[in-house]
């Protein structure tokens, strides 16, 4: 059996995410879950939760707080206001600030619900220990994400467009990334789509709509997951009053270790 990663790891790692300048988290505490996040309004909270259900590829839920809680079962001791290296505060859908510490804009709703939703870079760790290269790691930026043509399930006030990942991966290594991704659905599973980025309604692989490019070598294809930034396009269609997220690719880092999502 192997040896469960230390716990210590992931608080580091979250003390960083308060000190250090903002970056990506991807790479980070390896061997540890980590979330997207949205926080909004109770009123809105019923609405997102039946969002989520009904779209669980891109909004798998991990954990929901009670209103007003700035704290998760996934990390107790952490703070949801804090331990997130970017925020990003949105008003009426349109995103009006990034701020590495949300605790002053929390404080304007104190009823906010908190959704923590799987993110595919939970399974990034056993992809590179099965020898396959996590190229936006490798290159040292952000995971590209894209905004598709594929509408969500709508549910309540809440509508939106599916967003995803995308990682190159060897033409031949791409049913083993599938396979290993697919072991853990509660971090978005299997690939969505693979290769013809155009079938998504994506036109250029070098300009992500979140992210950065990266290098995409001969013998390789686009491979695309669900991807937690969805309810951020939620956002954006759907305009409610009030919301904070993560910025795509700053992610929540929880204790709970990636192998405990695996089935």
């Amino acid at each position: 059996m192997s040896r469960l990663p230390d716990p210590a790891i992931a608080r580091a790692a979250r003390l960083a995410c308060r000190t250090d300048a903002p970056r990506p988290t991807s790479g980070m505490a390896p061997g540890f879950t980590q979330c997207n996040m949205i926080a909004l309004p109770r009123d809105w909270a019923w609405d997102f939760l039946l969002y989520a259900q009904r779209n669980p590829r891109p909004c798998p839920v991990l954990d929901v707080t009670d209103p007003g809680s700035h704290r998760s079962q996934l990390a107790p001791d952490a703070d949801l206001r804090r331990d997130i290296p970017l925020y990003r505060v949105w008003r009426d859908g349109v995103l009006t600030e990034e701020t590495p510490d949300a605790t002053a804009a929390w404080a304007e709703h104190p009823d906010l619900v908190t959704f923590l939703i799987g993110c595919s870079f939970t399974f990034e760790t056993p992809l590179q220990q099965a020898g396959i290269e996590i190229r936006h790691i490798a290159q040292g930026c952000n995971v590209p994400m894209f905004l598709t043509d594929r509408d969500c399930r709508p549910a309540g006030r809440l509508r939106g467009k599916l967003v995803v990942s995308m990682r190159p991966i060897p033409a031949g290594r791409v049913a083993e990334a599938a396979m290993i991704s697919g072991r853990t659905p509660a971090v978005h599973g299997a690939p969505v789509h693979v290769g013809a980025p155009e079938a998504l309604g994506i036109a250029d692989l070098s300009r992500p709509d979140f992210g950065d490019p990266v290098t995409i070598r001969a013998g390789e294809l686009p491979v695309f997951w669900a991807c937690g930034v969805t309810p951020q396009a939620a956002l954006m269609e759907s305009k409610p009053p009030f919301a904070i997220t993560h910025a795509p690719g700053h992610m929540f880092i929880t204790d709970i270790p990636d192998t405990h999502w695996q089935v």
